[in-house]
């Protein structure tokens, strides 16, 4: 499971982890934001109306869900688990701090959680406006609850410090096949 607050580089630290595991798959989410340019539906996220995810959320197809920031919501179908076991890999997942700690929760045992973390604020503000994505108001709130998702880095298993991109996924690939073994 990697977390992170937005912009610390866990999205990149999962993508080279899938290009360097073949036995690891991406657990693709589901979430009611709009979708970027580059985004594509069914390989980096579900985008769902927030009807459907509603109705998703009453028949009990989350694994874990939340409403992150009004009116977007993001969440796991359990139907990502069965498809990725049913190719005999093991989960991978690129998940908000909350539903991290949701996950780890139910796989308590069976899985690693580990918190990806900028160098600091600064940078990390830096990152999310290096990004062209947000309007001063959403960089502003992205900033926010970046600060308080930091106050729950200790409820994990590990923390890896991005501030050497190279550095990083070196270490996140030995995290990773450390646990596998």
């Amino acid at each position: 499971i990697f977390t992170a607050p937005s912009g610390s580089g866990k999205t990149t630290l999962v993508r080279h982890l899938l290009s360097n595991k073949d036995t690891l798959a991406f657990s693709i989410s589901a979430t009611t934001r709009k979708k970027r340019a580059h985004e594509v539906h069914g390989e980096d996220y579900y985008f769902l109306t927030e009807e459907t995810f509603k109705s998703k959320i009453a028949a009990g197809d989350f694994l874990e869900w939340e409403e992150v920031y009004s009116g977007n919501f993001y969440g796991t179908l359990k139907s990502e688990l069965d498809r990725i076991w049913g190719l005999g890999k093991h989960v991978i997942f690129d998940v908000d701090v909350r539903g991290a700690m949701s996950i780890k929760t139910q796989f308590p045992k069976n899985s690693m959680a580990v918190f990806v973390r900028a160098p600091s604020i600064e940078e990390l503000n830096r990152r999310l406006e290096g990004r062209n994505t947000e309007s001063k108001e959403t960089l502003k709130r992205r900033i926010d609850k970046a600060t308080y998702e930091l106050t729950f880095e200790d409820r994990f298993d590990c923390t890896l410090v991005n501030d050497d991109l190279q550095k990083a996924k070196k270490e996140a690939l030995e995290i990773v096949t450390g646990f596998l073994k």
